[in-house]
């Protein structure tokens, strides 16, 4: 190689070296004394945080001692939680009598409060149908129903209507569904085609073909001129 062409190649000026800048934020390296100290102090909060919530809730549930009885906290035991009595609305019962004669009994509600099939009704109404055809037809403010014994307690106004043109009028009256009776002791009074009867209690037998009444008893009767 000539010496011209080595001057040639010397002579050409190197490229500018990158200006590198220095990082913003140098790499702290922690020491093992500070890596000691860092597990150190978690240990201390993982204990100080629970005690200081502790505190708190204390400060909380005695500072009403702190400004005086009339603004003391207090805890009181709740009402124990009862399930309610089972409710129906509008219930209809049916069923036959001890000579297969069915019965129904409606009321605007009913109430069972127990486990029992026992049924407290409000204004309860009562329909019994007789072999010839005719019916006797009971109603009251309020009632208790014994499904299985097929019994019916009567209380308040009680009415009990005949086919036959017979009505009495009493406050409380029992009612037994399949053997067709009724009886009460409070005051009586019937009233139909024979005229008006006023007692101290009444006996309804065979389903209103006997009528008797109890205790002292008054009676107008009326009957046809001839």
């Amino acid at each position: 190689m000539s010496e011209k062409v080595r001057r040639a190649d010397f002579g050409t000026p190197l490229p500018e070296r990158r200006h590198v800048l220095t990082p913003s934020r140098l790499r702290y390296v922690p020491s093992a004394g500070a890596i000691v100290r860092r597990h150190r102090l978690v240990q201390v909060m993982k204990l100080a945080l629970p005690m200081a919530a502790a505190g708190l809730l204390a400060l909380l549930l005695l500072w009403p001692e702190f400004e005086g009885r009339d603004g003391r906290l207090s805890f009181r035991r709740g009402p124990v939680l009862v399930p309610e009595a089972l409710q129906l609305v509008a219930p209809r019962f049916q069923g036959v009598d001890e000579l297969g004669r069915p019965y129904t009994i409606t009321s605007r509600t009913a109430r069972q409060p127990g486990q029992e099939e026992i049924m407290l009704l409000d204004q309860p109404r009562g329909d019994i149908l007789l072999n010839d055809g005719a019916w006797v037809y009971v109603e009251a403010n309020n009632g208790v129903y014994n499904k299985p014994a097929q019994h019916l307690d009567l209380e308040g106004d009680v009415r009990i209507f005949h086919d036959g043109g017979m009505l009495f009028r009493t406050q409380a009256a029992s009612v037994q569904i399949d053997a067709g009776t009724a009886h009460g002791d409070r005051p009586t009074q019937a009233q139909g085609s024979f005229g008006t009867i006023e007692s101290e209690g009444f006996d309804l037998q065979d389903r209103g073909a006997v009528m008797i009444f109890t205790g002292r008893a008054h009676a107008v009767l009326e009957g046809r001129q001839q």
